[in-house]
Protein backbone atom coordinates (compact mmCIF):
# COMPACT_ATOMS: atom_id res chain seq x y z
CA UNK A 1 0.00 0.00 0.00
CA UNK A 2 1.18 3.48 -0.89
CA UNK A 3 -0.17 5.88 1.72
CA UNK A 4 -1.00 9.25 0.18
CA UNK A 5 -3.02 10.84 2.99
CA UNK A 6 -4.60 9.55 6.18
CA UNK A 7 -7.83 8.94 4.19
CA UNK A 8 -6.26 7.59 0.99
CA UNK A 9 -3.98 4.62 0.44
CA UNK A 10 -3.44 3.15 -3.02
CA UNK A 11 -2.69 -0.57 -3.37
CA UNK A 12 0.59 -1.25 -5.15
CA UNK A 13 -1.15 -3.47 -7.71
CA UNK A 14 -2.83 -0.32 -9.13
CA UNK A 15 0.61 1.10 -9.98
CA UNK A 16 2.55 -0.08 -13.01
CA UNK A 17 6.31 0.44 -12.93
CA UNK A 18 8.44 0.03 -16.05
CA UNK A 19 12.20 0.39 -16.47
CA UNK A 20 14.06 1.70 -19.49
CA UNK A 21 17.48 3.01 -20.35
CA UNK A 22 18.24 6.36 -18.85
CA UNK A 23 19.83 9.27 -20.66
CA UNK A 24 22.67 11.47 -19.51
CA UNK A 25 26.08 10.68 -18.07
CA UNK A 26 26.91 7.32 -16.58
CA UNK A 27 29.59 5.78 -18.76
CA UNK A 28 29.18 2.20 -19.92
CA UNK A 29 26.55 1.59 -17.25
CA UNK A 30 24.02 3.84 -18.99
CA UNK A 31 24.26 1.82 -22.22
CA UNK A 32 23.43 -1.56 -20.72
CA UNK A 33 21.33 -1.08 -17.57
CA UNK A 34 17.68 0.00 -17.49
CA UNK A 35 17.66 2.43 -14.56
CA UNK A 36 15.01 4.98 -15.59
CA UNK A 37 11.69 4.15 -13.93
CA UNK A 38 8.26 5.23 -15.18
CA UNK A 39 5.25 4.89 -12.90
CA UNK A 40 1.77 4.65 -14.44
CA UNK A 41 -1.45 5.09 -12.45
CA UNK A 42 -4.92 4.76 -14.01
CA UNK A 43 -6.74 7.69 -12.42
CA UNK A 44 -10.05 7.12 -14.22
CA UNK A 45 -10.16 3.39 -13.49
CA UNK A 46 -8.89 3.37 -9.91
CA UNK A 47 -11.35 1.95 -7.36
CA UNK A 48 -9.34 3.55 -4.53
CA UNK A 49 -10.39 7.10 -5.46
CA UNK A 50 -13.75 8.70 -4.73
CA UNK A 51 -15.49 10.64 -7.50
CA UNK A 52 -14.49 13.94 -5.84
CA UNK A 53 -10.83 12.91 -5.51
CA UNK A 54 -10.77 11.66 -9.10
CA UNK A 55 -12.22 14.94 -10.42
CA UNK A 56 -9.77 17.02 -8.39
CA UNK A 57 -6.76 14.97 -9.59
CA UNK A 58 -7.90 15.09 -13.23
CA UNK A 59 -8.32 18.86 -13.01
CA UNK A 60 -5.13 19.75 -11.16
CA UNK A 61 -2.76 17.24 -12.78
CA UNK A 62 -4.18 17.49 -16.30
CA UNK A 63 -0.73 17.99 -17.85
CA UNK A 64 0.50 14.67 -16.41
CA UNK A 65 -2.56 12.63 -17.35
CA UNK A 66 -3.07 11.15 -20.82
CA UNK A 67 -6.37 11.13 -22.73
CA UNK A 68 -6.90 7.60 -21.44
CA UNK A 69 -6.80 8.88 -17.85
CA UNK A 70 -3.38 7.41 -17.02
CA UNK A 71 -0.99 9.47 -14.91
CA UNK A 72 2.74 9.14 -15.65
CA UNK A 73 5.66 9.93 -13.33
CA UNK A 74 9.27 9.27 -14.34
CA UNK A 75 12.52 9.30 -12.42
CA UNK A 76 16.08 9.02 -13.67
CA UNK A 77 17.96 10.98 -11.01
CA UNK A 78 19.60 7.92 -9.42
CA UNK A 79 22.01 5.49 -11.02
CA UNK A 80 20.09 2.48 -9.70
CA UNK A 81 16.68 1.19 -10.66
CA UNK A 82 15.67 0.77 -7.02
CA UNK A 83 16.61 4.38 -6.23
CA UNK A 84 14.59 5.64 -9.17
CA UNK A 85 11.65 3.42 -8.21
CA UNK A 86 11.59 4.93 -4.72
CA UNK A 87 11.95 8.45 -6.16
CA UNK A 88 9.09 7.90 -8.63
CA UNK A 89 6.76 6.61 -5.91
CA UNK A 90 7.73 9.51 -3.61
CA UNK A 91 7.05 12.04 -6.40
CA UNK A 92 3.72 10.33 -7.18
CA UNK A 93 2.65 10.62 -3.53
CA UNK A 94 3.78 14.27 -3.40
CA UNK A 95 1.82 15.14 -6.57
CA UNK A 96 -1.34 13.46 -5.27
CA UNK A 97 -1.06 15.20 -1.89
CA UNK A 98 -0.71 18.59 -3.58
CA UNK A 99 -3.65 17.87 -5.90
CA UNK A 100 -5.92 16.70 -3.08
CA UNK A 101 -5.00 19.47 -0.62
CA UNK A 102 -7.89 21.74 0.30
CA UNK A 103 -7.33 25.38 -0.52
CA UNK A 104 -8.04 27.84 2.26
CA UNK A 105 -10.82 30.22 1.23
CA UNK A 106 -9.60 33.72 0.46
CA UNK A 107 -10.69 36.36 2.91
CA UNK A 108 -11.16 39.68 1.14
CA UNK A 109 -9.16 42.47 2.76
CA UNK A 110 -8.94 46.20 2.25
CA UNK A 111 -5.75 47.85 1.14
CA UNK A 112 -4.29 49.98 3.96
CA UNK A 113 -4.60 53.74 3.62
CA UNK A 114 -0.80 54.14 3.59
CA UNK A 115 -0.55 51.76 0.61
CA UNK A 116 -3.15 53.76 -1.31
CA UNK A 117 -1.34 57.00 -0.51
CA UNK A 118 2.01 55.52 -1.65
CA UNK A 119 0.44 54.38 -4.92
CA UNK A 120 -1.07 57.81 -5.61
CA UNK A 121 2.22 59.55 -4.70
CA UNK A 122 4.14 57.28 -7.09
CA UNK A 123 1.62 58.03 -9.85
CA UNK A 124 2.05 61.75 -9.23
CA UNK A 125 5.85 61.43 -9.46
CA UNK A 126 5.62 59.38 -12.66
CA UNK A 127 3.23 61.93 -14.14
CA UNK A 128 5.62 64.82 -13.38
CA UNK A 129 8.58 62.93 -14.86
CA UNK A 130 6.67 62.27 -18.07
CA UNK A 131 5.36 65.84 -18.24
CA UNK A 132 8.95 67.18 -18.13
CA UNK A 133 9.86 65.05 -21.17
CA UNK A 134 7.16 66.64 -23.33
CA UNK A 135 8.01 69.42 -25.71
CA UNK A 136 6.48 72.68 -24.53
CA UNK A 137 3.54 73.94 -26.53
CA UNK A 138 4.01 77.16 -28.57
CA UNK A 139 1.85 79.26 -26.18
CA UNK A 140 4.25 78.39 -23.27
CA UNK A 141 7.24 80.02 -25.04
Amino acid sequence: MVEVTSELAIPEDELTLTASRSGGPGGQNVNKVATKVTLYFDVTGSPSLSAEQRARILERLATRISRDGVMRVTSQVHRTQSGNRAAAVARFVELLREALAEEAPRRPTRAPRAAKERRVAEKRLRSRAKAQRREPSPDEW
